[in-house]
């Protein structure tokens, strides 16, 4: 069964967690604190949305394609500022913002160089232009040998729905196509103290019973879940899939 709102909210705080490090990191050099407008270009059910409003004074604004997301976007800082629209057409004039960014948004588009060039568009020159998670199938590791199979469903799955699992590795390539200066990119790290919460494990295998999408056999998704729980008990697994992260310049 797809993925209901309240799941995909859950999925895409989740996902904010992944970053929190970088962020903490990155906020400052883009002077998130002195912004006076800042946007989130493709900003789901607003993950990111009420850790902006905290840590700066700036008029937050938030935008998406998907008005349920939205709704629930607003829910959660009434004071941001939302709006329903193609990241390929940001409707703001150009030099409104002092600091533009998305996450895990560019593996998504049409077209990422067109969106990361109106992201520039709409950011004043010299301030910063941050795509803080770009994921990269590719590289994907899945340890025991057992699990491997999940790269190729997710990759596909990525693929049948038009975005592009390898995306991350391009990052760079983007960003400077876009016009972009002063680039920096990076992966993520990862680091594993203890193995995922039942209800991590619970959200991570629903999204891999959607992606299958009746590739393999109810009984075999069913068999590797059982033995993927097993494997993060016994502390025997290991999953990591590299994540890109760039900075720029308008």
């Amino acid at each position: 069964m797809p993925l209901t709102l309240a799941e995909w909210d859950q999925r895409f705080r989740q996902q904010a967690t992944w970053t929190s490090d970088l962020r903490s990191y990155l906020y400052p050099k883009t002077g998130l604190e002195k912004a006076q407008k800042v946007l989130d270009v493709g900003c789901g059910t607003g993950a990111l949305i009420p850790e902006l409003c905290a840590q700066s004074e700036a008029q937050v604004y938030g935008g998406d394609w998907d008005t349920a997301c939205l709704g629930m976007a607003i829910r959660k800082a009434p004071a941001g500022i939302f709006f329903g629209g193609d990241a390929h057409t940001l409707p703001f004039p150009a030099d409104t913002f002092e600091l533009t960014l998305c996450h895990f948004l560019l593996l998504w588009v049409d077209d990422p160089v067109e969106t990361v060039r109106e992201m520039r568009r709409v950011t004043k020159p010299g301030r910063g232009i941050l795509a803080l998670a770009e994921p990269d199938y590719g590289g994907r590791v899945d340890y025991p040998p057992a699990f491997a199979k999940l790269k190729d469903i997710q990759t596909q799955a990525l693929r049948r729905q038009g975005a592009d699992p390898y995306l991350g590795r391009k990052l760079r390539s983007i960003f400077a196509r876009a016009g972009c200066q002063e680039i920096m990119t990076g992966v993520l790290g990862g680091q594993w103290s203890e193995s995922p919460s039942p209800a991590e494990q619970a959200l991570e295998w629903s999204v891999i019973t959607e992606d299958a999408g009746g590739t393999i056999t109810a009984q075999e998704l069913h068999h590797l879940q059982a033995r993927d729980k097993l494997a993060w008990e016994r502390n025997e697994r290991t999953l990591y899939v590299p994540t890109f992260y760039a900075w720029g310049k308008a």
